[in-house]
């Protein structure tokens, strides 16, 4: 069981670098120029609430795996595995959020965002 959850995680933080990253087409755009607004709009997107978005998840990967180890007859470890896994979605989603406004900032401010 413990395998499987690393599995998960680690599937999911890798899942969520592979997001992260908005491709621009750079056809006339000065690259220093645009390396400064990325640079503010990452900022700008560290402002998502990931903490909350995590927990949330966690709380509710939580809930389900106890419904499931209730049938089961396992609570305790299906409320773990449960936890686990909604942390890692959570990480996920979090990490999709950022992305998502790193790429509405720069379209924002004149990019073409291609992803």
């Amino acid at each position: 069981m413990t395998r499987r959850l690393l599995i998960c995680i680690f599937l999911a933080c890798l899942l969520g670098s592979c997001a992260s990253k908005p491709i621009v087409d750079t056809y006339n755009i000065d690259t220093a120029q645009y390396e400064k607004d990325l640079a503010q709009c990452e900022e700008i997107a560290e402002q998502v609430a990931s903490g909350e978005i995590t927990a949330k998840s966690a709380a509710f990967g939580a809930g389900v795996g106890a419904a499931y180890g209730v049938v089961g007859g396992n609570v305790g470890n299906a409320a773990a595995t449960g936890a686990i896994s909604g942390t890692a979605g959570g990480l996920l989603k979090s990490d999709n959020e950022k992305a998502k406004v790193t790429k509405n900032c720069l379209r924002h401010r004149g990019y073409a965002v291609l992803n």
